[in-house]
């Protein structure tokens, strides 16, 4: 498990970057935009990259063959890009800057997500990959706390601190990483370059498959959405402070960090599926009732209920996805996994970004609660025939 550990530095990075971005990029659009429509749509542009980038660039890792793996040669050129497009974003004078370095900040991190989260299955058992997933999650929720609790804070000492230190933790992460995975060494069945072609699209899309990506991408509608406009739903409609309104995502993203590891566990003993329905049931519940809340402690208690439960969705929702096709084409489905979750954030930030202007800001849970209903209806579709939980026996050649 050490490996995986050291793995999630990758998320960690990741996650810091993202949570910065989506928490203090909506106040700097804010300064040139008045609608929250179409702030919405600006901070789906990573996403439109993902949905063209990231099948190409996961496809292309699974072919890939270098002296430092499949996957690592990604990391070393999208990892420093981002770094400094990151940092740039806060030195805007400017909406076309701005958006320049937004665009140039979501390319880079568009060359190394999908071949990031391919290593963790890489090197990790099937039958141990939510476990592993809880703990590379773990990391990346580490991460977002960090950069919403601490975020805050740099944030009122001056704009471009939080971007800044994001960067640099990045680039620190790489160095490590570098230093402690070697894909040829570590990958449980390191394989080479495949021939092109011979790993396709077509033979990936089988029914489970389908319904799961439909799941996804409705779990993620919700998620997305209000990850993206909350801390203007904190500022607008609770009266926080924009520092409060972003701290309060610390609460979110906590209470997801303690309850990753254990989900990734109860996946293992109780199968996927089941414990994301329990996930996705109780994010209904919970985002039903914030709609109701009007002071900040009982948003932050609701926000802490809600993390544990999205805990259970998001820690094994990608193993899953992976244990449905072959252990070749792991970077070609993490490609797939991104069309269904970056489909998602593309259209849910602008689409309730519109009904807040149209009705209030109270739109916003009551669209992610109805987000995830349809998520339940089609993972029900999903018919698990033990695929994502049937347990291997632990032999001491493939144990990490």
């Amino acid at each position: 498990m050490k490996k995986t550990w050291l793995l999630g530095l990758g998320f960690f990075s990741i996650s810091i970057t993202w949570a910065l971005y989506n928490a203090f990029v909506p106040f700097f659009l804010e300064e040139y935009i008045s609608s929250i429509a179409l702030i919405g749509f600006m901070m789906t542009l990573d996403n439109y990259f993902a949905i063209f980038l990231q099948p190409i660039i996961g496809r292309k890792s699974d072919r890939t063959d270098t002296r430092f793996g499949k996957r690592m040669p990604f990391l070393l050129i999208g990892i420093p890009l981002a770094a400094v497009f990151g940092a740039l974003i806060p030195w805007h004078n400017s909406l076309i800057m701005l958006v320049g370095f937004m665009v140039l900040m979501n390319l880079s991190m568009s060359l190394y997500r999908s071949p990031t989260v391919a290593l963790m299955p890489d090197i990790t058992p099937q039958h141990k990959r939510s476990q592993a997933n809880g703990v590379i999650n773990f990391m990346g929720g580490v991460g977002s706390v960090l950069a919403f609790a601490g975020g805050a804070y740099l944030y009122k000492q001056h704009s471009s601190l939080p971007f800044m230190t994001a960067s640099l933790l990045s680039l620190l992460c790489l160095v490590i990483l570098i230093w402690a995975i070697r894909e040829k060494r570590d990958a449980i069945s390191y394989q080479p370059a495949e021939p092109a072609g011979r790993t396709s699209f077509r033979g990936e899309w089988n029914r489970p498959t389908v319904m799961l990506l439909f799941a996804i991408f409705f779990w993620f509608f919700s998620y997305q959405g209000v990850e993206a406009l909350f801390s203007l739903y904190g500022k607008n409609h609770l009266g926080m402070t924009k520092e409060e309104a972003v701290f309060s995502l610390a609460f979110f993203s906590l209470s997801f960090v303690i309850a990753a590891i254990p989900a990734g566990l109860l996946g293992k003993r109780f199968g996927k599926k089941l414990i994301i329905m329990i996930g996705i049931i109780g994010l209904i519940a919970t985002f039903g009732l914030i709609t109701f809340v009007e002071s900040v402690l009982a948003m932050r208690i609701m926000l802490i209920v809600g993390g544990i439960f999205w805990a259970c969705i998001n820690i094994n929702s990608y193993p899953f996805i992976v244990a449905l096709g072959k252990e070749s084409s792991i970077g070609t489905r993490t490609g797939i996994y991104y069309i269904a979750s970056s489909l998602a954030a593309v259209s849910s930030p602008p689409l309730m970004g519109a009904l807040i202007d149209w009705f209030s800001y109270s739109a916003l849970f009551y669209i992610a609660a109805i987000g995830m209903v349809f998520a339940l209806l089609f993972l029900l579709g999903v018919k698990d025939d033990g695929i994502a939980k049937s347990p291997q026996p632990e032999t001491t050649a493939n144990a990490i």
